[in-house]
């Protein structure tokens, strides 16, 4: 009898836990798409072929500057802040001392960077890349900046993707007389690639809904710079800017809804080619 009455205590939680997460998962996507819904009703019926001429203009509010200089803001973010983040987590990963007192250190540090937030970074990188190193409001400031924020994220989820592979995989092949650095690249680094690439989706994300950090590095310019050291504003500090005068409100929302499909197709492309590296690496 006792036991019975326990059984059904626990049966009782454990509909009570399975109600709450329910519940929080229906609130989760409720909002999701209530936000979804809200910029697409708001933004679609003011998207119109002016938005998408060449050079910028204050009748026109062009968002065609602003995309080319967010698509090149996130490949150069990416070429800086991924290899970083890879060789760092490979190092924690596969040949850092377990009880090394440097691992700690380096995981502190990006947990602590993870949490700052990012109106700090943009500080950092106005008194450090424009002033002191003199590049000025640039795409390469910006990035730099970008980098460094995005940085930890893909450090930690490129370790977690490594130490998650088996260990049988490392014996297996030092049982057939690979090197540990052929191991390493060989055997670990693709088995580990979709977890690599979620961080780096993680990242993409942030780099395009950056605003903070950006208006104190990469500026607020309406055109496409020449070259990196050139100022010019992604689509977040675009829309950011396009809010902020409250003149061109109509374009403002246009420009979400063009912020908010862009971040799904990248997401739709880096999840294929995940799905492709692994199915390759399968064969």
């Amino acid at each position: 009898m006792e036991k019975l009455k326990i059984d059904l205590k626990y049966h009782k939680f454990s509909l009570l836990i399975r109600l709450i997460v329910c519940i929080a998962a229906v609130l989760t996507v409720g909002a999701l798409i209530a936000v979804v819904v809200y910029i697409l009703a708001k933004g679609i019926p003011n998207i119109n072929p002016a938005m998408f001429e060449w050079k910028y203009t204050s009748e026109n509010a062009s968002v065609v500057p602003a995309l080319i200089n967010t698509l090149i803001m996130v490949v150069v973010t990416l070429i800086i802040a991924v290899p970083i983040g890879i060789f760092s987590a490979i190092y924690l990963a596969e040949y850092a001392k377990r009880g090394n007192k440097l691992v700690k250190v380096i995981r502190l540090m990006a947990e602590t960077l993870s949490g700052i937030p990012s109106i700090v970074f943009g500080l950092f990188g106005y008194l450090f890349f424009v002033i002191a190193c003199k590049f000025d409001y640039s795409l390469l400031a910006g990035a730099l900046t970008l980098a460094i924020m995005v940085l930890p994220t893909i450090m930690t989820t490129t370790e977690e993707a490594l130490t998650s592979i088996p260990d049988s995989y490392r014996e297996g092949s030092f049982g057939l007389g690979a090197g540990k650095l052929r191991t390493v690249f060989k055997v670990i680094l693709p088995s580990a690639i979709p977890g690599i690439l979620a961080g780096v989706i993680l990242s993409v994300g942030r780099i395009v809904g950056e605003t903070a950090a950006l208006i104190f590095t990469a500026g607020s310019v309406a055109a496409v710079p020449e070259n990196l050291l050139g100022s010019g504003r992604t689509l977040a500090v675009h829309m950011y800017v396009l809010f902020n005068e409250g003149l061109s409100m109509e374009q403002a929302y246009g420009t979400a809804v063009i912020l908010l499909i862009l971040v799904l197709i990248i997401n739709l492309l880096s999840n294929l080619v995940a799905r492709c590296l692994v199915k390759k690496n399968n064969q």
